[in-house]
């Protein structure tokens, strides 16, 4: 009875928290919605070879014994470039039924250059896949392990849109994955800030409840009680809110480009509501947990209290807490930049890592709260600045449960897009810095370019040809590692016109008996002999020519055309000689380019046309979650501005009777608001340069371009935000008085 007589009185003060909870549950449904569509797609019919009960297709993975504890075990990887299924399985199977061809692309069609090598090292032509009209056991019969079988949805694997959608579904899957975590964190955070608020303003009532005979136990009960009804309702609420949104959010992702144009809620799935309801109730327990704890130490003497002063803002156990993740978010980015520095590059880590810097800043707040109003405070002219200085330096815990959910925004608008610019301004430089070229020519995919596509420019240009592909290798005995790697068709023309970051050795020894890796690698000493399976599964063991700096990621193996393991050339550059007519050259080029289905470009449009920046899937994440963060930052302030200014009434009174308008005493009221506001923006610049400082060391480490991008327009746009909602609820809530 005690706790629903409460949430009657006290439900003005438990809106932040209803609100923060109901929109954690409506964006978790959505995700999960969203996730259970990437999880069970729906079955769509086979495009290629529909009329086909059985399509047979070249085998498409490499199996490796490895080493697994005291025995062994066989992992796999899927092949760069599949087998074709050969001539004499198809005359076998043509004995079988009526068979349907599908040739690959064109492979190597014109992969031969002028020297006559083969640059592409396969057949010219190949059958990828066959569409078998027969019986599925006696097809299995007659393939045996020369190839695989597929029939049933399985068919779909040899469709030209197979793996763009299984791409797109892991890239909407990691999105939603990512978006729902962050999600969680801050809905608890603002929860968390938002009931220990709550108790702060509340202690007069719990130290009567104290005088009047209630026990410690039964405070805590009281407000547990409170948020576990806040918890069940809101996320009542929640679940309505996702099933409205998710298909608004399934249309974005579509019309993003994120999702393939198929993508739908399913129909029958119930586990992401069951998830949101229940993460939601515990939010809002987890949240309301450790200022139950807090509520129950509090004594009967509260009630005696005639001054509203902060005291025991910081107890012992929030500094333990507050140091050990600060020490812990700094010792993990420490020991990331000495360890494994490539780690910090990638997007999994630098989406995560903020969170115990952003987790330690809140909690230590109250520490930095006084220094940072004298700092800010310091230029406030006149009796109102005084007045909102000593305000807002004297209470800690109001100006502390502001500048919260401004820290965690700020912090996040920083640390996210911050590290994504950073690490994506990294690759374009390194690009940049990797070739010579003059001109570069490019086929379409799978197409295939001929080396002598540079034929009208005579001995005035020097012309390298590659092919993408890649290598693989067991590391360490037990693990099947993918390398991306690039063929080379004319090793000396391509040293004259690549720069690459050797550290040791030298690319122009490259052979047909030999490779150039990493220093990610292994083993990557000079001389040194490693086995590796080429792109189409083939095993052969070459010899370490050179070693290069690892970079961001973008700097892989190495080979000759000879190890190109099923690759076509698909890139021609071309650095033009001293002397020579570029724009002769250029004309030349485009006459070569346009008989091979090629695509001229200068070395500075190639590069800005594929310069490596932040997928459109990430970035969107990035938005989704910043959004989030955004209006959990305005429900957070505007709660936790109306409960202080409603509880002010008789301070702000007394500023009347001194002699202040009601102008001057809303100037004042907004004026702590702010400053509040710069406080957490302050906190949050602190966590973004530390986040940013480790990148940037962590690109040092691994020799690659150090620069730092700021995301200056997000995060402006979120402090005007942050101090839009401030003044007007500050302001309002004044104006009610």
């Amino acid at each position: 009875m005690l706790t629903l007589a409460s949430l009657r009185t006290r439900w003005a003060a438990l809106i932040g928290s209803f609100v923060a909870v109901a929109l954690g549950v409506g964006v978790m449904t959505a995700m999960g919605l969203g996730l259970a569509a990437t999880l069970d797609p729906p079955a769509r019919a086979p495009e290629r070879f529909g009329s086909s009960p059985v399509v047979v297709a070249g085998l498409d993975r490499l199996t490796v014994e490895v080493r697994r504890g005291p025995g062994t075990a066989w992992v796999s990887q899927k092949l760069a470039y599949p087998h074709p299924v050969d001539e004499r399985l198809l005359a076998e199977l043509r004995k079988l039924g009526p068979v349907t061809m599908g040739s690959q692309e064109e492979i190597g069609a014109a992969g031969v250059d002028a020297a006559g090598v083969d640059a592409a090292g396969v057949d010219a032509v190949g059958v990828d896949a066959a569409g078998v009209d027969a019986v599925v056991a006696d097809v299995r019969a007659v393939v045996g392990d020369r190839a695989r079988v597929l029939t049933g949805d399985a068919r779909r694997r040899v469709d030209p849109s197979y793996e763009r959608d299984a791409e797109a579904l892991v890239a909407v899957n990691s999105l939603l994955g990512t978006a729902g975590g962050v999600t969680t964190f801050v809905s608890v955070f603002v929860t968390a800030s938002t009931f220990a608020f709550v108790v702060a303003l509340r202690r007069r009532e719990f130290g009567l409840l104290r005088m009047a005979g209630a026990t410690p136990g039964q405070v805590r009960r009281l407000l547990l009680g409170e948020a576990l009804a806040v918890g069940v309702v809101a996320s009542g609420a929640g679940c309505a809110l996702g099933a409205w949104g998710a298909p608004v959010l399934v249309r974005a992702l579509v019309d993003g480009g994120v999702a393939p144009t198929w993508f739908a809620v399913p129909g029958a799935v119930v586990w992401p509501y069951h998830v949101a309801f229940w993460t939601g109730v515990s939010v809002a327990l987890a949240g309301a947990w450790v200022a139950a704890r807090r509520a129950g130490r509090i004594g009967p003497v509260e009630a005696l209290r005639e001054a509203s002063v902060d005291t025991g803002v910081l107890p012992l156990s929030r500094r333990v807490i507050g140091a050990v993740l600060l020490a812990g978010g700094l010792g993990l980015l420490t020991w990331k930049v000495g360890t494994d520095p490539a780690e910090l590059l990638k997007r999994k880590t630098y989406t995560t890592q903020p969170m115990l810097l952003i987790t330690a800043a809140a909690a230590l707040a109250p520490l930095f709260v006084r220094p940072v109003v004298r700092l800010v405070g310091a230029v406030l002219p006149g009796a109102a600045g005084l007045l909102i200085r000593e305000n807002a330096a004297t209470s800690v815990r109001r100006t502390a449960a502001v500048a919260a959910p401004v820290l965690v925004t700020v912090a996040l608008a920083g640390s996210l897009l911050g590290a994504a610019g950073t690490v994506a301004q990294a690759k374009g430089a390194e690009a940049e810095a990797r070739t010579r070229a003059d001109f570069v020519v490019t086929g379409e995919p799978g197409g295939g370019l001929r080396t002598d596509v540079a034929r009208g420019t005579g001995a005035t240009a020097t012309v390298a040809g590659s092919a993408s592909t890649a290598v693989y290798v067991v590391e360490e005995g037990s693990a099947l590692v993918r390398s991306d790697a690039r063929a080379v068709a004319d090793v000396a023309a391509f040293a004259s016109v690549a720069r690459l970051p050797v550290v040791a050795g030298d690319v122009r020894e490259l052979d047909d008996r030999s490779i150039v890796v990493n220093e990610e690698w292994e083993r990557h000493e000079v001389g040194q002999s490693v086995r590796v399976w080429l792109g189409d599964g083939r095993p052969v063991r070459l010899r370490i020519v050179a070693v290069l700096a690892p970079g961001t990621g973008d700097n892989g193996a190495y080979v000759t055309a000879a190890n190109a393991g099923g690759a076509v050339v698909d890139r021609v550059e071309v650095r033009v000689g001293s002397g020579a007519d570029r724009a002769g050259v250029a004309a030349a080029l485009e006459g070569a380019a346009a008989g091979a289905g090629g695509t001229v470009r200068s070395a500075e449009e190639w590069l800005a046309a594929n310069r490596p920046g932040t997928r459109a899937h990430t970035r969107l994440g990035f938005l989704v979650v910043l959004g989030i963060a955004l209006v959990y930052a305005g429900i957070a302030l505007a709660g936790t501005l109306l409960m202080a200014t409603s509880a002010r009434g008789a301070e702000l009174r007394s500023l009347r009777l001194a002699g202040a308008t009601r102008g001057q005493v809303r100037v004042v009221v907004v004026g702590e608001a702010l400053v509040a506001v710069l406080v957490g923006v302050v906190l949050g610049v602190a966590v973004t340069a530390v986040n940013l400082a480790g990148l940037v060391g962590a690109l040092g480490m691994v020799s690659a371009p150090v620069g730092v991008a700021v995301p200056w327009e997000v995060a402006g746009a979120c402090v005007g935000v942050c101090g839009v909602v401030a003044v007007v609820a500050a302001g309002g809530a004044v104006g009610r008085r």
